[in-house]
């Protein structure tokens, strides 16, 4: 069941160290570089159930205490391509496969790959499989953003935000890092205008 948000951890990301941009400042359709820097089929950490993460290339967020400071480039890992994307539809067709896992990096920047992978997901599975999405944009960074960001987050079922905090991290704390970010069911939220949580997260 989902629970309107009425409690979340406020915090100063810049004051923590995180590049935190103004509104529409990064684009992703100019400063993806259209890598991957990793793909991991059939993983049991990236949400729930089985699942397939495409681990997207580049985050200008810098978030200090980052545990994959090598995809913060924009050309860390290999390209994507036509091949992969197959791999990856053919992954999760599998019947015990719950869904996609969009992972950084930062895939509200490297929207000219997700879109366009999303969509077929979409089209060949419909609402079959599920899609998680992390991001370090909190969910209200985003109701002011690029239109390409807004259709990635149209596709997305579950949106786990906000960027991660060292001095809020907590090893309890489930398929999140530091207490700030938050497990959000993204339709439920799109239809109460506020954030609901996903299921029972806090």
């Amino acid at each position: 069941m989902s629970a309107v948000a009425d409690s979340v951890v406020n915090v100063d990301a810049q004051a923590e160290g995180v590049h935190v941009p103004s509104p529409r400042q990064w684009d992703g359709r100019r400063l993806s570089a259209g890598y991957i820097a990793d793909y991991k089929p059939f993983n049991f950490v990236d949400g729930e159930g089985v699942r397939c993460s495409v681990y997207v290339a580049g985050c200008p967020f810098r978030c200090p205490g980052c545990y994959n400071v090598a995809a913060q480039s924009f050309r860390y890992g290999k390209l994507y391509s036509a091949d992969l994307e197959n791999q990856i539809l053919e992954d999760l067709a599998q019947p015990y496969v719950a869904g996609l896992s969009l992972v950084g990096g930062e895939p509200m920047l490297n929207t000219p790959v997700l879109n366009p992978l999303v969509a077929r997901v979409r089209a060949e599975f419909g609402q079959t499989k599920t899609v998680w999405c992390w991001t370090g944009y909190t969910w209200e960074q985003l109701q002011h953003e690029t239109d390409d960001k807004q259709t990635l987050l149209q596709g997305v079922d579950v949106l786990v935000d906000g960027p991660f905090i060292q001095r809020l991290f907590d090893s309890s704390l489930a398929f999140r890092g530091s207490s700030n970010q938050r497990i959000i069911d993204v339709a439920a939220s799109r239809q109460a205008g506020e954030v609901v949580f996903y299921r029972h997260y806090r």
